[in-house]
């Protein structure tokens, strides 16, 4: 996780790379969007066709892993450490990003980021593939004392 630093040429403001086919993503990424009342964040979906032309640091990543934000300076973020680097920026989020910074708190954040990145299908109302069904519910069966299980 952390930054990576690569030069990118054309960047005037911070971008935010996020799932597009995912509606928990776009949820999320929407919220941003309406705190950024200074236009700080470009948003990105990872299947915009010019992307890696744009942002040739993302060239090899693994975007399905989570957001990333890379900022003109050419660092890039990935996770929570994106998620804290917003939330640096936005009105009402600072909170967050002060909380990010206590002893310890920062390993949680992350591991609780990658949790809900890798159930983020499963998090969404409305999922364009089967991927985000819910598993059917178990079926109850009468156990040996005729109480449904």
């Amino acid at each position: 996780m952390g930054s990576d630093r690569v030069r990118s040429c054309c960047l005037k403001r911070n971008v935010i790379i996020y799932d597009g086919d995912c509606e928990f993503c776009r949820r999320q990424v929407d919220r941003i969007h309406k705190k950024d009342r200074a236009g700080r964040f470009e948003l990105l979906p990872k299947q915009h066709p010019d992307l890696l032309r744009r942002l040739p640091q993302l060239s090899g990543a693994d975007l399905s892993q989570g957001l990333r934000l890379v900022t003109p300076a050419g660092r890039v973020y990935v996770g929570a450490d994106a998620v804290h680097q917003i939330a640096r920026e936005l009105p009402g989020w600072r909170l967050l990003a002060w909380v990010y910074c206590v002893p310890g708190l920062r390993q949680l954040l992350r591991a609780g980021y990658a949790s809900v990145a890798t159930h983020r299908q499963s998090l969404s109302r409305n999922c364009p593939t089967d991927t985000c069904a819910a598993p059917p519910p178990r079926q109850r069966t009468a156990s040996h004392d005729g109480h449904a299980a």
